[in-house]
């Protein structure tokens, strides 16, 4: 990448006021509540996150959360199914350790408070894609991720250790002495702030916002993964962004997830003349994995010349899907569709990011003083593409390990909170040389739309790398005072480790499908990541 400054900020760690505790939370998803609330009560935990409390990816997981409970299947399935989805890529301890903590860590939110759907007394469970068993725990119908959050946020927001501030976004993370030490945020009422932690847990989330078409809130803009890149902590298999194949597409509107569960319950994919167009590509038909799917519905509209494809639930009872689905229905009755007899146009999005800053089975990063966990990291349970609801799971399962690891590596350090002395100095920019911030933004979205989708050539790929190189060389060099500013360039530093990595990788595989190359390619690549290389950082 480019030359760009260490820090998006200006600073100097003398003059500027600070905030200590003993662990810093970057982010307030699944992952992070559940590393803070892991914490023991007698340390200080510090949460910070760039909205509200309630506004993150966790929030809108429609799905559910996969875990093995009932008599009929058994932690080999869920392995044997995630290792399957992650073609070839996936670290089968880490997948084995997340399927087998699962069931307790659903227990542990039950005792949280979480209202999961109940069928005959027991907790309900569906199917969804890549799945050989019934092992989905969901609630609200489709609004699991709004449920299972409601109650986290409560127990965080009772803990007395735990303090969280809304509306604080992380610029960058602080390094001195060769580890992480804390982080520069930009709050509401204290302005440009120095957070000094003995550790750092960092679990700010996805960066689908780097795409047109997304799944994804507004705040999901890699700003944990850049801050990471620029602090030195290696990334890995930025490649994969897997898209989720039905967002329901109405031109001019917001778009809007419709749940894996809802082909898991029956429903059929149909093209633009009313034929049924999964059977044919694979054997799993609408049940199979995300990222074959996601491809069929791209090859049918570019052979139906269409922009879309249709979701069919007319033939399954209305009573159940209705009751089912009530957020879907919802959302669809105000555009005047009837989930139940009318065909419900959808597009595959940008949805999860499965690459991300390298973890170990702990959640530490190769940065001493920084753990990691959620969709912002690499931990190996994906491979080359999510199983549907493991993510939550996954975020659960490593928040907890990095909150227990971020205590007791606090507990170790010496007694006491220390300033860190760290400044950072920007030349001034000209003052008529102005970066219209959101045209350029708009600008990158559409092109990772156009080069960097679903179907992958080099040629596309080099062509974004020079335009999103030149965008690189004009904005990182620059101090923005907004959050859009420091949106756009933690995107561009996103952008460029994804166009690269996908360079890298000349064969398909999981959501990385390269039509240039478009077989995998065990024989030289194997078990291989594709690592980003060290940024190149001018203090």
């Amino acid at each position: 990448m480019s030359a760009a400054n260490r820090y998006l900020v200006s600073f100097d760690a003398r003059t500027t006021f600070h905030r200590f505790t003993d662990v810093l939370v970057i982010g307030a998803g699944i992952a992070g509540l559940r590393a803070a609330l892991e914490v023991p009560p007698d340390l200080s935990v510090l949460v910070v996150t760039k909205d509200r409390v309630t506004e993150s990816n966790s929030s809108y997981a429609q799905g559910g959360i996969a875990g093995v409970l009932s008599p009929e299947d058994t932690f080999d399935n869920h392995v044997e199914d995630t290792l399957v989805a992650g073609d070839g890529l996936c670290d089968r301890a880490v997948v084995e350790l997340v399927v087998r903590e699962a069931p307790a860590e659903i227990d542990q939110l039950v005792r949280w408070g979480t209202k999961f759907d109940l069928k005959d007394g027991a907790l309900a469970l569906t199917r969804e894609g890549g799945h050989s068993h019934r092992r989905i725990v969901h609630a609200l119908g489709d609004a699991t991720g709004f449920e299972m959050m409601r109650a986290v946020i409560a127990t965080a927001r009772s803990a007395q250790n735990v303090t969280i501030w809304d509306d604080t976004f992380t610029v960058d993370l602080l390094t001195a002495d060769g580890r992480c030490c804390g982080a520069v945020v930009s709050h509401p009422i204290f302005g440009k702030l120095l957070i000094a932690a003995k550790q750092v847990i960092l679990a700010a989330g996805g960066c689908g916002m780097v795409y047109r078409e997304t799944t994804n809130p507004p705040v999901a803009t890699g700003d944990g993964m850049a801050a990471a890149y620029r602090a030195g902590a290696e990334l890995r298999d930025m490649e994969f962004m897997q898209f989720h194949p039905t967002v329901l597409y109405v031109a001019g509107s917001a778009r809007s997830l419709v749940s894996e569960a809802v082909r898991g319950e029956g429903a059929f994919l149909r093209d633009v003349s009313g034929e049924r167009f999964m059977p044919a590509e694979d054997a799993r038909a609408e049940l199979a994995p995300r990222d074959v799917v996601a491809r069929a519905i791209f090859r049918t509209m570019e052979r139906t010349l269409h922009p879309n494809v249709y979701l069919d639930l007319s033939h399954l009872d209305p009573a159940m899907v209705r009751t089912r689905f009530p957020g879907f229905d919802r959302v669809c009755r105000g555009f005047g569709l009837d989930i139940t007899t009318d065909r419900i146009p959808v597009r595959p999005g940008a949805h999860y990011m499965v690459g991300g800053v390298s973890v170990d089975a702990d959640g530490r990063t190769t940065l001493p003083g920084l753990w990691a966990a959620g969709e912002v990291t690499s931990s190996g349970l994906h491979g080359a593409n999510r199983l549907a609801s493991n993510s939550l799971i996954e975020g659960l399962v490593f928040g907890a390990s990095c909150g227990r690891g971020a205590a007791a590596a606090a507990r170790a350090m010496p007694a006491g909170l220390h300033a860190p002395d760290v400044r950072a100095t920007i030349a001034a920019d000209d003052p008529t040389d102005r970066l219209d911030v959101a045209d350029l933004t708009n600008a990158l979205r559409a092109l990772m739309v156009r080069n960097m989708g679903i179907v992958r050539t080099a040629s596309r790929l080099k062509e974004a790398r020079r335009d999103v190189g030149f965008w690189c060389r004009y904005a990182l060099g620059r101090e923005f005072a907004t959050k859009s500013g420091w949106e756009l360039q933690n995107l561009l530093t996103v952008a460029r480790l994804m166009i690269d990595a996908a360079l890298a990788r000349d064969e398909s595989r999981g959501t990385h499908f390269r039509s240039d190359f478009p077989a995998r390619d065990d024989t030289r690549w194997g078990l291989r990541h594709v690592t980003s290389p060290s940024p190149v950082l001018t203090e």
